[in-house]
């Protein structure tokens, strides 16, 4: 690769900004373009191969990687935050960011964002978002009426008002003041209009989700129904994209990062920055499938609570005893069966008990709890699941392993 040429694209919505760089470094062509397909593919294609593109991660990331990544060896989309620190040091304009952008892709410090290859995948991941976004909207016209009633010294909640009949009590509670009562009304509309674009989407979602045959296999789990499924299997996107189990539940918000410097002393917690919707899903399928029961999930969070784990740490040991299991019977293609799960880490184990090195890192952190306070600010604090090493008690059997289609 002694010629290859790095080309980083500081994109807007009406222009994008272009600067290669070729192997030593150096900047021999800048250009500006329309942000349009031809005009981006008609620079790209008076670079000589081989060469690599790099954009950051945004709304219009997604498009141009499906438009762009066929004009060239490799297309990159960068996550912003890795390279702010870098791009934003010293001067900063338009022209600036696309030459950091290459010059970083070229030394290798750029963070992949995975993208959807196919156009249908991503509708379908939008549709995901959209549904999501709108139960974000009626969950902060809840919020807004509840703060507002509070603020008269009624103590309600959503579904104090949620059923209409209910209104009519709830009006006649509030001070005597015709303002006051008519903008409770108006936030009533704004809220039943809510529901309604919610219950829409949602029928409209569970509808496309029941056309994917991985989705279908997803929902047989316990505690997955088919909005989680769909949202697991819409952000996903592919199983083939995970080196392992621990960095699913990396990506997923419930692994563990570990940090030590020096003889200091090393913390291990769940990631800071995460998935926040991955995360909520994942560890909502763990609490209702401990809430169904007669499960084999409900029976691995009874057992763990029998040997003195903290409900929030065998819960999330459910949690990714669920994702493991989900990523398997993805990989091979199978249904879910429930006698396999935890088989593998039983016959190990050769009893029916948690691992001592859970219990150990249990203990652990009490201990750190009892010395540094609730206030301590360290990642491996009272409650947080054990080290992924612990966790071979809880992973779902391995399956044998077929090449990616």
């Amino acid at each position: 690769m002694k010629r290859s040429h790095f080309i980083g694209i500081d994109v807007h919505c009406q222009f994008c900004e272009l600067a290669v760089v070729n192997a030593a470094g150096q900047v021999v062509q800048r250009d500006r373009c329309d942000t349009a397909i031809p005009a981006l593919l008609q620079v790209i294609d008076g670079v000589a191969r081989p060469r690599a593109v790099v954009i950051e991660e945004g709304p219009l990331a997604g498009w141009l990687w499906r438009e762009l990544h066929g004009a060239v060896e490799r297309l990159v989309v960068s996550e912003p935050r890795r390279n702010r620190l870098i791009v934003e040091d010293g001067d900063k304009d338009d022209d600036i960011d696309a030459e950091k952008l290459a010059q970083l892709l070229r030394g290798g410090f750029v963070k992949e964002v995975h993208q959807v290859a196919s156009l249908e995948r991503a509708v379908f991941k939008q549709q995901v978002a959209v549904y999501h976004f709108r139960v974000r909207q009626r969950v902060r016209e809840s919020l807004r009426l509840t703060s507002l009633f509070r603020q008269h010294g009624m103590m309600i909640r959503e579904k104090a008002y949620a059923a209409s009949t209910d209104r009519p009590a709830l009006l006649a509670r509030l001070p005597a003041n015709a303002v006051l009562r008519e903008a409770v009304r108006l936030l009533w509309l704004a809220y039943d209009e809510l529901v309604d674009q919610e219950e829409t989407w949602r029928r409209r979602l569970v509808e496309l989700a029941r056309q994917q045959e991985v989705v279908h296999r997803f929902q047989a789990l316990p505690g997955v129904g088919w909005i989680r499924a769909a949202t697991l299997y819409a952000y996903l996107d592919t199983p083939w994209r995970f080196r392992s189990k621990a960095a699913l539940w990396k990506y997923l918000g419930i692994g563990l990062e570990r940090e030590r410097s020096g003889n200091g002393p090393g913390h291990v917690g769940v990631p800071v920055l995460t998935h926040r919707l991955l995360k909520s899903t994942i560890l909502g399928a763990a609490r209702s499938a401990v809430a169904q029961g007669e499960n084999p999930f409900a029976d691995l969070y009874r057992r763990w609570m029998e040997q003195g784990l903290s409900s929030r740490l065998a819960r999330r040991n459910v949690a990714r005893a669920l994702s493991a299991t989900l990523w398997g019977l993805w990989k091979n293609g199978r249904a879910y069966r429930p006698e396999w799960v935890g088989v593998a880490a039983a016959a190990q184990r050769g009893d029916a008990g948690v691992s001592a090195r859970t219990m150990a890192d249990e203990r652990a952190e009490r201990s750190s709890f009892a010395m540094h306070g609730p206030a301590w600010r360290s990642p491996h604090r009272l409650n947080e699941p054990a080290p992924i090493g612990s966790l071979r008690s809880v992973i779902f059997m391995d399956l044998p392993r077929e090449s990616p289609r």
